[in-house]
């Protein structure tokens, strides 16, 4: 797919198959042989999302102001496939256009536009007249004029059209083609590209088709009381020949989790989770091959198709909701694994590895490898789905390709830690890069885990992966801790000779999180109990936590900026991991400030959380500051919201060993919530926890043994 971030915005990494867009700075990149570029002209403004409606259902989007009009300026337009279907939608009715009323998704897909006309003459202070646009992202606008005046509206309905059939990747970094020639076509109009045709049609037929000016016109007369309706269909066609892209979620095929019932004192709650699974609804697709290996995009509109890391985490943070997700993820990215360097082309790099590209960093961290992220994160997401029931077959099935990500792991070590897996091996010795802290938290969550997949299929190296992990667990509870007066923290990352990297960062999160293990327990963790302590103490710090989330980095920094995507700006899945590990470790003060900053976040952007926002302050009355260039929606912030709130029930099942263990926030920090519809071995399951923090399994599984602590 396309979707790429504009060059202001939060980096990620590449998505899978998409061209590279103009002026993309978010991925680290090598110097040139010629050393430094000249400065060349100044960039295009980039698009901005912030203030967008923005309608998504994979593999088709549509963005435009909250006036509903499509002004071919910025990411206007209805998009298909990474392509820009129309650029233009300008509604005049009696060549005025409506008063704005209001503009909003009435779900991740379509969107509702309510403006005001008053009659020409008209002696009434009160507009007669109302224009719904009802739009859906899929290409479809219903135009509907009302009259609630007293006398008939006779008056002319002109909708103006225009595309350039530009790629949203060229779109998004602000380069802006040219509109081409339109041409009338049946009951509307068809424009030519040299890849791509599109068409705009409508019912009824126009009156008039100016191509030219690519304007439809009706000659309306509206009687008192009465309405008027018009539909448009915006289509895309290839042209040239090319390979099919991947598509959305087919007809008939059923969402890939359980849609479950949220009942909370903190209505918030049930708000989160319906909308968080809205909008990962919207960024549903799957191989044009394999129809029902659903998986998910990282998010819209940059980053519209697959990023494994992204589709890795968030099919990680939905189990609770069944693990069909986490299947199509994980069978999807392992028909893109890398086979390995075969002789003559070039440097070696390990089989088994991932896509992804380098994830910039911030600026007192090195960039981040979202092809190691990806590769580690397979082996934990097949084995946490298997603990939560996926199919023995089918995690038989997926076993080789684990195997073929842990045999890519044992070569990455470099001075005892793990760094970038994507380099050539022999590079990674003679040229090594700062190890950061959450990459040997991945790396060894992995190891465990996958010593759990190779024991129980009885397949050999369990033994040599955990003696693996606790050689990396005491090397780095030795030279990771910093000791300061607060007592310590531990380190974001080593410098190659071993020194630690000052940044107090959130990416220190993923030291809480150690996986799932065999009877509900948790792994082992990196930190010992008194090291998890101090890091939970500096998490809920007002340095990093900003009343509304985690920054990023420290506002002690001299390099903080609150709109810096890894300088301080909340990011939500990180600030959804803190809770989650804050919970587990008996840290619920902590993690029950965070989730109320979370919480009250969520309220000001509608229950639909954006990828981040600033890391301002919070202050009685002022709302989050948005990100003009985060993704709305985002895979890992949706998913992340609603595990957020799965993480108070506590429910963590070992379906292999027939247990499923339920230890709820005995803080309670919502009051009583209910959970109805989760999933645990493909069954229903319902876990009520009450106001004094104590659990009652309601629907489960007969063949579970419940457990409770």
């Amino acid at each position: 797919m396309t979707a790429m971030r504009p060059p202001q915005a939060a980096p990620a990494e590449s998505v899978v198959g998409a061209p590279r867009p103009v002026g993309r700075p978010d991925q680290a990149q090598p110097a040139g042989p010629g050393g430094p570029a000249r400065p060349g002209p100044p960039r295009p403004q980039p698009a901005a999302t912030h203030h967008a409606v923005l309608c998504v259902n994979a593999p088709a989007m549509a963005a435009s102001g909250p006036d509903g009009q499509l002004r071919g300026h910025g990411l206007h337009g209805f998009y298909r496939s990474g392509v820009r279907v129309v650029a233009r939608m300008e509604l005049r009715l009696g060549g005025i256009e409506p008063l704005p009323l209001q503009g909003t998704l009435t779900s991740a897909a379509q969107a509702r536009f309510l403006g005001a006309v008053r009659l020409p003459g008209d002696l009434d202070p009160d507009p007669a007249l109302t224009v719904e646009r009802l739009r859906h992202a899929d290409g479809v606008e219903t135009v509907t004029v009302r009259n609630a005046g007293s006398r008939p509206a006779r008056l002319p309905l002109e909708i103006a059209l225009a595309t350039d059939l530009g790629p949203v990747g060229e779109i998004a970094a602000g380069h802006r083609p040219p509109d081409l020639p339109g041409q009338v076509q049946s009951a509307g109009l068809r424009w030519a590209g040299p890849t791509h045709s599109a068409t705009v049609s409508a019912q009824p037929s126009p009156h008039a088709v100016m191509a030219g000016a690519g304007v439809l016109r009706w000659d309306l007369e509206v009687p008192p009381g009465a309405r008027w309706s018009v539909e448009l269909r915006a289509a895309l066609e290839a042209t040239a020949p090319a390979p099919r892209p991947p598509g959305g979620r087919g007809t008939g095929v059923p969402l890939p989790w359980a849609e479950p019932e949220v009942r909370c004192d903190d209505p918030r709650a049930a708000l989160v989770v319906s909308r968080s699974l809205d909008a990962l609804g919207g960024l549903l697709f799957a191989d044009s091959d394999r129809p029902t290996d659903l998986y998910l995009a990282s998010g819209a509109p940059w980053r519209f198709g697959l990023a494994p890391a992204d589709a890795l985490w968030a099919a990680r943070l939905t189990l609770p909701l069944g693990t069909r997700l986490a299947a199509g993820t994980l069978r999807a990215l392992a028909r893109r694994q890398q086979p390995g360097g075969a002789p003559g082309q070039g440097p070696r790099r390990p089989e088994g590895l991932l896509p992804g590209a380098l994830r910039h960093g911030g600026p007192e961290l090195p960039p981040t490898c979202t092809a190691t992220e990806a590769t580690l994160l397979f082996v934990t997401v097949l084995a946490e789905a298997w603990r939560w029931g996926l199919p023995r077959a089918e995690v038989a099935e997926l076993l080789p390709a684990a195997e073929r990500a842990l045999g890519a792991l044992r070569e990455g070590l470099v001075d005892g830690f793990v760094t970038d897996l994507s380099r050539p091996v022999e590079e990674r010795s003679a040229q090594p890069v700062p190890a950061r802290a959450e990459v040997q938290a991945q790396a060894h969550r992995a190891a465990l885990h996958g010593a759990d997949l190779l024991e129980a299929f009885g397949r050999p190296g369990a033994e040599e992966w955990r003696g693996w992990a606790a050689a990396l667990r005491r090397r780095f509870r030795e030279r990771f801790w910093v000791d300061d007066l607060s007592g310590g923290r531990p380190a974001a990352g080593l410098a190659p000779g071993g020194q630690p990297l000052p940044a107090v960062a959130a990416t220190l999160v993923h030291l809480l999180d150690p996986g799932l293990s065999a009877d509900g327990g948790r792994h082992e963790s990196l930190l010992d109990r008194e090291q998890t302590r101090l890091l939970a103490q500096r998490l809920a710090a007002p340095e990093l936590d900003s009343g509304w989330g985690l920054r990023t980095l420290s506002a002690k920094s001299p390099r903080f900026n609150p709109l810096g995507h890894r300088s301080g700006a909340v990011r939500v899945h990180e600030t959804a991991l803190a809770i989650a590990g804050l919970v587990e470790t008996g840290h619920e003060n902590e993690a029950g400030a965070l989730l109320e900053g979370l919480l009250a976040a969520a309220a000001h952007f509608e229950g639909r959380l954006p990828e981040m926002y600033a890391g301002e302050q919070w202050t009685p009355g002022s709302p989050p500051v948005p990100h003009p260039g985060a993704c709305r929606p985002a895979a890992v912030s949706a998913a992340g919201a609603a595990h957020a709130l799965f993480a108070l029930a506590g429910v963590r099942p070992d379906v292999p060993g027939g247990r499923v263990l339920v230890r709820p926030a005995s803080t309670a920090p919502l009051g009583e919530l209910e959970l109805t519809g989760l999933r645990v071995a493909g069954e229903p399951f319902s876990v009520r926890v009450s106001r004094i923090g104590v659990a009652m399994v309601e629907e489960a599984s007969a063949e579970l043994q419940l457990v409770a602590r």
